[in-house]
């Protein structure tokens, strides 16, 4: 089955280090779901040979993923019209996983019991830190005080299946810090969590501070040791560190997610939205006000490229090192043949005998310190 992603290009306020496309006036709100409903109601199926075609038969689907931007800042009345064009559309699977991203200062036990009422069962939050000077140098919306809040809150509404986003790495951020970030996780018994390096974009506003010495630069050895005690923390909390980014209390991955990193197909709604189906991938027109007029006349504004079977070939490599289970040589073996699959064993030795993967005839998986390399590592292996 396949997976959905919509994008919600919203946001109350820009973080300095933010590089999403999204818009931070609702001006054009119902215009945009108007829009994303018409985008549904034309998008072509998949049958399972990933050929595209055009069908009545409604294709189930087994994740679906509203993200942006900030879905939680759209009235409810906006997400039952866009669940209901969806259900127009797809089949739902009796175990669908259905994540909405929210901002801790959008969440309050009112929203959360309607949320839960219209079939969201799982949430992703955009905490990124629990200290409030963090808060702030990063321009978020929230308070340290409203991180924790929304936690209780749902807990209290009965979401089990949620998630919570980290950043480290931030010049205002220490060890201690961190440490103290981590254990508010295992403290809160939060099933999920994300974490990401902070990463200077070019174009944000972070960027252009730090090139006015207005803040201080990324320093890439200490998100490096930040990353190593995170990996070490979240071991010793019995998370299992299932993608790069991605640790998970035992049966608590995200399905959504591990579909893009397992090579499943998934359909795209939504100015900047991709959709894969295997043997090519699209995206849709990024600016807010084209992607709009173009679903006014009935056209989704979209470029495509088809993968020739070597792309295909690193798409794999890419993804699948960023796992626990690492890379199949079963796998390339039976897509892509025994001469790829020898090529690929002779390539990896030397990060083997570097101690950056794990190897035998079976699989390549990085180690800790190789997580460290994971896309130089893939880069390295490409063809």
């Amino acid at each position: 089955m396949a997976g959905i992603y919509v994008h919600i290009p919203f946001c109350k306020q820009a973080c300095n280090y933010c590089n999403f496309h999204f818009s931070t006036s609702l001006k054009l709100k119902d215009e945009m779901i108007a829009a994303l409903i018409k985008e549904i109601s034309l998008t072509t199926t998949c049958t399972e040979d990933s050929d595209l075609i055009v069908t009545d038969k409604k294709e189930p689907i087994e994740t679906l993923y509203f993200g942006g931007g900030t879905p939680s800042i759209i009235d409810i009345k906006d997400l039952e019209l866009l669940l209901a064009a969806l259900h127009e559309k797809f089949i739902f699977s009796e175990k669908i996983e259905i994540t909405l991203e929210a901002n801790p200062d959008d969440i309050t036990p009112a929203k959360l019991e309607l949320w839960k009422k219209i079939g969201i069962n799982r949430l992703s939050v955009g905490i990124q830190s629990f200290i409030e000077e963090e808060l702030v140098w990063m321009n978020r919306a929230h308070t340290a005080t409203e991180s924790l809040q929304c936690i209780e809150d749902i807990k209290n509404a009965g979401f089990t299946n949620f998630s919570v986003d980290l950043i480290y790495g931030s010049p205002l951020l220490t060890n201690d810090k961190w440490k103290k970030n981590t254990d508010t996780i295992f403290e809160k018994n939060i099933p999920h969590i994300s974490c990401y390096a902070l990463t200077v974009e070019p174009k944000t506003a972070l960027n252009k501070m730090i090139n006015q010495h207005k803040k201080e630069p990324i320093d890439a050895g200490k998100q490096a040791e930040q990353f190593i005690l995170l990996m070490d923390w979240m071991e010793l909390a019995g998370y299992d560190h299932y993608e790069i980014s991605n640790f998970a209390k035992p049966g608590m991955k995200s399905k959504h997610n591990s579909s893009y990193w397992q090579g499943k197909r998934y359909y795209g709604f939504g100015p900047s939205a991709h959709a894969f189906d295997g043997k090519s991938r699209q995206w849709n027109i990024a600016n807010n006000a084209l992607y709009i007029q173009s679903l006014k006349n009935n056209v989704i504004p979209f470029e495509k490229e088809n993968l020739t079977p070597i792309q295909q070939l690193n798409e794999y490599i890419m993804t699948s090192l960023r796992t626990m289970e690492g890379l199949s040589l079963g796998v390339v073996e039976e897509r892509f043949g025994n001469k790829i699959t020898r090529q690929l064993q002779s390539a990896s030795e030397k990060w083997r005998l570097g101690g950056k993967v794990f190897a035998d005839d079976k699989r390549i998986i990085l180690t800790k310190e190789g997580k460290l390399f994971a896309d130089g590592i893939a880069a390295d292996l490409f063809f």
